[in-house]
């Protein structure tokens, strides 16, 4: 008897053990709570710029929501193809995104065709950030008062009028060349390495004028150093509601913005992709972030993930059509 209840009692330890051993292996085998690390965002310009700022202003706060830290790295370069290249072969798995603009996106990948990125392949869209309209700006010894009155002196002066912006393929200039086609005019494209430098020759008196973001240029508009002639936007901005949109001062359907939306390599897990997404448009919506975004001259706007990959799309298709009609052509 003795032996049969050392036997018994020996079996039923071994299959506590087993039942153990089991429970802790299937434990173990589910998967770790999205994000359990740090999480990297690339932007693809210099730090302080408008695409930096958002993507910090973004980290921040998906920080407070995720307790992880999001960590932005500017890998500046090709309009922002640098990074776009890093990010596309990237792992898909949530830890590696990206601060996408309207010139990454929907313009450089169309003018630098050796770069092989298609945005519309090789990024899951996650949600958009925000919104930064832009100025048509002129110097104030240009008699120019009205989007009229600049079409009016292109017209009779074919090519003459110059307009900066800050390189090849980014929003100030596309918004130029877009105003040119819809309008019938010609104007003459100075590109500068940055806007900053095109702002100060308008400011000099060299250019004529400039469509600039609304952030860059609104104190010397205030201070009257330059003349604000219209926004680029659908709506008038919310920061300068009294300067009409060229949609309505000339242009019906005219629309131009820089627009910021976090991307992640096309494969990311689509539970991967909704969480991120919940979590940007959470943060979006949120009163500080809302005037931290009004006080760049932007406005937070969220979107749903399948949204942004729409919007993308149908830039891709507007821009494709500027390029062009304007024959735009990057240098080899």
């Amino acid at each position: 008897m003795r032996a049969l209840r050392t036997v018994y009692r020996s079996a039923l330890v071994l299959a506590l053990a087993w039942s153990t051993a089991q429970s802790a292996t299937q434990v173990g085998a589910q998967p770790a709570r999205y994000p359990d690390r740090p999480i990297r965002m690339m932007v693809g310009f210099s730090a302080g710029g408008g695409t930096d700022v958002s993507a910090r202003i973004v980290a921040q706060k998906m920080f407070e929501g995720t307790g992880q830290s999001v960590l932005v790295e500017n890998r500046p370069g090709a309009s922002g193809l640098i990074a776009a290249e890093a990010v596309a072969k990237s792992p898909p798995d949530g830890y590696t995104l990206m601060m996408g603009t309207q010139t990454t996106l929907a313009v450089a990948p169309l003018l630098y065709r050796k770069s092989g990125i298609d945005p519309a392949r090789d990024f899951a869209g996650i949600g958009l950030a925000g919104v930064s309209p832009l100025v048509l700006v002129v110097h104030p010894s240009l008699p120019a008062r009205s989007v009229q009155d600049i079409i009016a002196m292109a017209k009779a002066n074919p090519g003459k009028i110059n307009f900066g912006s800050g390189g090849l393929g980014t929003t100030p200039h596309m918004a130029g060349e877009l105003f040119a086609v819809t309008a019938g005019i010609k104007l003459q494209h100075v590109a500068y390495r940055g806007e900053a430098p095109a702002i100060n020759d308008l400011l000099g008196g060299q250019l004529h004028l400039i469509f600039a973001n609304l952030s860059a240029v609104i104190g010397n508009v205030r201070a009257g150093a330059l003349r604000a002639i219209a926004v680029t936007s659908a709506q008038r901005a919310a920061a300068t509601p009294d300067i009409p949109t060229v949609a309505e001062s000339a242009l019906p359907g005219f629309e131009a913005a820089t627009w910021f939306g976090v991307v992640a390599p096309a494969a990311t897990p689509r539970d991967v992709v909704l969480t991120l997404n919940r979590e940007v448009r959470r943060l979006v919506t949120q009163a500080d972030t809302k005037q931290r975004f009004a006080d760049l001259g932007m406005t937070g706007q969220e979107s749903t993930a399948e949204e942004l990959d729409g919007l993308i799309g149908s830039e891709l298709a507007k821009w494709a059509k500027v390029i062009r009609d304007a024959d735009i052509r990057a240098p080899d």
